[in-house]
């Protein structure tokens, strides 16, 4: 697939006049009727406005094209309404209906000719109201005049849309390869959740109604079939059987066969888990680093923020919640689904009890309090599956509104998900950990469910008897209780900070002393597996002195990732300022994040084609008393589409540039360029190709 992208970009560069054609038949097919709901015309023609800010097209021609193949577009929509749209309008044509058509009309009749130009900017309107004006005749001329003034905005939103975004050139640089890309994640995550639900709760009922229409049509064309009639007459206990299983009216059929088929899948995945736990597979190698990377990540704000909300999961916390839940219950007369609230909390309780009695994994080393249990599996997860996951069943059980439903569930999956992510941000637990609690919950949270739906349909002819006044004031004061408890114990909860793990200083004779195993001489990705080489060792007494060396050489120490630095970032992003400081993206040596990144760029206006070096303490010490320091470098070549960064290949020239900026200043006392690995071609964590010799400078500072 990259190889294909590489290839696609130079045939633009070179055979411009393919590129504008491209434009000119996307915007007609855009707006050709009936094809233009399918066919995704426009963000082609943003694609195309992005090349053209990186200099593959030009910007002037590229419009003239969009707009034209707009235009002529709905002139063919306005022909085929003239020809044929009385007969369409009867009879409906391919994905067109009835309902599109009238909504047009409705259109039309509000906005009159001017609709043509305003259509031209709604979706779905854009393809019809040029074919109803060919039905109802509307003046040639009359329809020109809005078309074409309609075209040239169209052409030039979409166009001058993609030309902008690419023009700002350290956009993707300080989004997609620096610490904004953390925050940005945050924010992509909520904006699809919000989208989800939203989509959800507007064409959800829709939606399962054509899947429903569906499976009742597949079942007929089923029950017809020949060979199946032969079978169903040879097996009348087995059909009887699958008709008990898919029956509706009954909890022991298709209720209690969906919650059979998500039961066992939870446990196939759990056991999964387990397995790679034990067997040490790659989760566990990517437990370690990604630990790592939430400790570069912390930030005093956020961790007081995941601090509070962590303790929504503490035992203290969900002992009174239940409490109050049990008493909501009986008040409310829903006695019920007391005892499978109890079978959801007590059994998952239990699980990861045993679970951490199995296992005994200890915990991340770099948590920020104490915590005194094993890791494995986490208990705020499972609580937050069993407990919370139960109580939104509960409440969506309890409600009728539709859209009141969706948005009960969603809320209950973000608070299981920030309950979960506040473990792994704090370092108390590994990413694992989380998952498999999650799945623990979630198995406990199906047989709870299981019972509950099953005393429902027991006890289904039993009348609801509203509330009175007394209970909901007596119900509203239990919740008010419950809240004052979570606010007051999260203000008087000082838990014991974690303690920084101490560093065994081991004494070497040379510096290559430290790659014990041929895998320290590489960086790492997530998961272990080997990246680009070291191509440098630093000898210097001290941190200071080695920062101090390669800020003399031009480079820049870059800011650490945390609040504050991102603020920096979308401030340089609004006011169209350069951050030379903005942190870069973390890589891996040793399964842990680089201590130090430093940058040069070529000039302020060089976000695109930027050098980088990434330092590692080691734990090593020369017996001369110098720390031995190990790093990376590369260079940024540009932006591959005017968005993703790309590293350039060549790392060897990456490593004889910064050597040379060094030795220029004459602060390098002894140098020596050895052959650390053999040469090599390989891919990094983005795809992107690189090769080196495997040479790496060994540089003492004087």
């Amino acid at each position: 697939m990259n190889d294909l992208i590489n290839n696609i970009l130079p045939s633009i560069e070179h055979f411009k006049v393919t590129g504008y054609w491209i434009a000119f038949f996307a915007a007609l097919l855009e707006t050709t009727l009936a094809v233009g709901l399918l066919f995704p015309g426009s963000l082609i023609i943003l694609f195309l406005g992005a090349l053209s800010a990186r200099g593959y097209l030009d910007l002037g021609d590229l419009i003239w094209f969009s707009v034209f193949g707009a235009i002529i577009g709905d002139n063919l929509n306005y022909y085929l309404g003239k020809k044929y749209g009385t007969k369409w309008l009867k009879e409906g044509f391919w994905l067109l209906k009835e309902n599109h058509i009238i909504k047009a009309q409705h259109f039309m009749n509000a906005q009159g000719a001017k609709s043509v130009f305003l259509s031209r900017f709604i979706p779905g309107a854009k393809e019809l109201v040029p074919f109803i004006a060919g039905t109802i005749r509307m003046n040639k001329r009359t329809f020109m005049f809005w078309n074409v003034l309609g075209g040239i905005g169209w052409g030039c939103q979409w166009v001058l849309a993609g030309y902008l975004f690419a023009q700002s050139l350290n956009l993707a640089e300080l989004w997609l390869s620096r610490a904004g890309l953390f925050f940005a994640f945050m924010l992509i995550f909520a904006g699809s959740l919000y989208l989800f639900k939203y989509f959800i709760i507007k064409k959800g009922k829709k939606f399962w109604l054509i899947i429903n229409s569906l499976l009742q049509s597949f079942k007929e064309a089923l029950s017809n079939n020949e060979q199946v009639i032969l079978w169903r007459q040879k097996h009348p206990r087995s059909l009887v059987f699958i008709q008990a299983r898919l029956d509706r009216t009954a909890f022991s059929g298709l209720m209690l066969s969906l919650l059979t088929l998500v039961f066992l899948y939870v446990i196939a995945l759990l056991g999964g888990i387990v397995e790679d736990l034990i067997t040490s597979d790659p989760i566990v190698a990517a437990d370690i680093r990604i630990a790592n990377l939430f400790f570069v990540f912390r930030d005093e704000t956020l961790t007081a923020v995941f601090s509070w909300i962590t303790l929504l999961g503490k035992s203290q916390i969900i002992l009174v919640f239940i409490t109050v839940l049990v008493v909501l219950l009986w008040l409310w007369r829903k006695k019920d689904y007391i005892f499978p609230l109890f079978i959801a909390v007590i059994g998952s309780e239990t699980f990861t009890f045993l679970g951490k009695l199995a296992f005994h994994r200890p915990r991340p080393e770099m948590a920020v309090y104490v915590e005194n249990s094993f890791s494995f599996p986490s208990g705020h997860a499972t609580i937050a599956v069993a407990f919370y996951g139960f109580l939104g069943y509960l409440l969506i059980r309890f409600t009728q509104s539709w859209n009141k439903k969706v948005n009960i569930f969603f809320t209950t999956i973000i608070l299981i998900i920030a309950i979960g992510f506040s473990r792994i941000y704090l370092g108390v637990h590994y990413i694992s950990d989380v998952w498999s609690g999650y799945l623990v919950g979630a198995m406990w949270l199906i047989i709870a469910i299981s019972f509950s739906e099953w005393f429902k349909h027991k006890n289904r002819k039993q009348a609801s008897v509203p509330p009175n006044k007394l209970v909901r004031t007596i119900s509203f004061g239990l919740i008010l209780t419950a809240i004052l408890f979570y606010l007051g114990f999260a203000v008087s909860y000082h838990p014991p900070l974690g303690e920084m793990p101490l560093n065994n200083t081991a004494i070497v004779s040379k510096s290559t002393d430290i790659f014990v195993n041929e895998q320290l001489k590489y960086t790492e990705t997530l998961i272990g597996e080997k990246q680009e080489p070291i191509n440098f060792i630093f000898l210097a007494e001290s941190d200071d002195q080695l920062l101090k060396a390669l800020q003399q050489g031009g480079w820049i120490l870059t800011d650490k990732a945390n609040i504050r630095s991102f603020g920096k970032v979308v401030n340089a992003l609004i006011s169209k300022t350069t951050y030379l400081s903005a942190p870069l993206s973390p890589s891996f040596w040793h399964a842990k994040t680089q201590d130090f990144s430093l940058s040069k760029m070529a000039s302020e206006q060089s976000f695109g084609h930027s050098q980088h070096i990434k330092i590692w303490r080691t734990n090593s010490l020369l017996k001369t008393g110098n720390h031995i320091y190990v790093g990376m470098s590369n260079t940024l070549d540009g932006l591959r589409w005017g968005l993703i960064p790309k590293i350039s290949p060549d790392l060897d020239t990456a490593r004889e540039r910064l050597y040379l900026d060094l030795n220029r200043k004459d602060i390098i006392k002894n140098q020596l360029k050895i052959q650390l690995v053999a040469p090599l071609i390989g891919k990094n964590f983005m795809g992107d190709q690189f090769f080196t010799d495997g040479k790496a400078y060994i540089i003492d500072f004087q």
